[in-house]
């Protein structure tokens, strides 16, 4: 998986997280299209337990792809309901207030 957390002064930080297949590719879903790019999700790869660790905190979450998704849903951040898919590949948002 690729993580990156990206600072911001007033918002909170957000972490951004993809399975590692997904980086670098351009999914589309109708008129949807997304592109999962280094420059928002990083070029370092990271271990479930550096991903579960940087979630428990994080402001805001986003999330791609199988794997990242089902850790989110493990540690009850997100239910499977509640993301959507691009294609076969689920997509989730996390915001805390």
């Amino acid at each position: 998986m690729y993580l990156k957390v990206h600072h911001t002064p007033n918002a909170g930080d957000v972490v951004a997280v993809c399975d590692r297949e997904l980086l670098n590719t351009t999914l589309r879903r109708g008129d949807v299209e997304i592109c999962i790019t280094e420059g928002f999700y990083g070029r370092e790869t990271a271990t479930e337990e550096e991903v579960r660790s940087a979630l428990k905190g994080a402001a805001n979450v986003n999330l791609m792809g199988k794997r990242v998704v089902a850790i989110a849903i493990d540690m009850g951040l997100v239910s499977a309901e509640n993301c959507i898919m691009i294609g076969d590949v689920p997509h989730a948002q996390i915001f805390r207030i």
